[in-house]
């Protein structure tokens, strides 16, 4: 048994009673990044074999993870914050499970998009989630392509990029597009910044710019 096990994305309190009761039984917890995973457990009193899993060794340690499993093994992955499968390594073991026939068990609880969807002002009946914009190959093309969306777009983006991204964004989307930018989600510095995408951009350029960042930006307008 594999269980997908969300992780609070700031506060410590923002985890499920049964994720807690799954991390203290099984055999494994596989984390993105042992050391922000060793203070959630820390924190609740957990001692379980913690090892790392994350984009940088998934295909060396996968096949010897799916021997562990077929033998008997349960297993529990965590991201570092939020619900793994969402913009990290899970996908390719998850992936690798079904083929095999290794029961996944994925359960609710924290996602950062969701909030900050909810909590943009903008359109939540229909919307697309892209993570991670390309650095640079592909990078325009998607802009162009964002550009001819009708939903409502929702983006995860690091602090250092994120002026240039909302820059790229008026560029391509029209810098009168109405955006969200959420950061520091459930923490004490949680902060939404609402306006165009030339507004919000010029609020974070004269600031300096920490934490997880989500950005919702409106579709294209009838």
């Amino acid at each position: 048994m594999l269980y997908l096990v969300p992780t609070p994305i700031g506060n410590l309190q923002d985890i499920t009673l049964r994720a807690l009761e799954v991390l203290k039984k099984v055999d494994l917890i596989l984390a993105e990044d042992t050391r922000t995973t060793i203070k959630l457990l820390n924190h609740y009193q957990i001692i379980r074999p913690l090892s790392p899993y994350h984009q940088h060794n998934e295909h060396q340690v996968l096949q010897h993870l799916i021997n562990q499993l077929l033998e008997g093994k349960t297993m529990a992955i965590v991201s570092d914050a939020g619900t793994p499968g969402i913009s990290d390594a899970a996908f390719l073991l998850v992936r690798e499970c079904a083929k095999v026939g290794v029961k996944v068990e994925t359960l609710p609880g924290a996602t950062a998009f969701v909030p900050a969807l909810v909590n943009s002002g903008l359109p939540t009946n229909r919307f697309v989630f892209e993570g991670f914009l390309p650095l640079k190959k592909g990078r325009q093309t998607m802009m162009k392509k964002l550009a001819l969306e009708e939903r409502t777009i929702i983006l995860y983006e690091s602090p250092h990029r994120l002026v240039k991204t909302l820059d790229e964004l008026a560029q391509y989307l029209g810098a009168d597009r109405s955006c969200s930018v959420s950061r520091e989600l459930t923490k004490v510095f949680e902060e939404t910044a609402r306006g165009t995408l030339k507004e919000v951009s010029d609020h974070f350029r004269k600031k300096e710019v920490k934490g997880e960042i989500v950005i919702v930006v409106q579709g294209l307008p009838d």
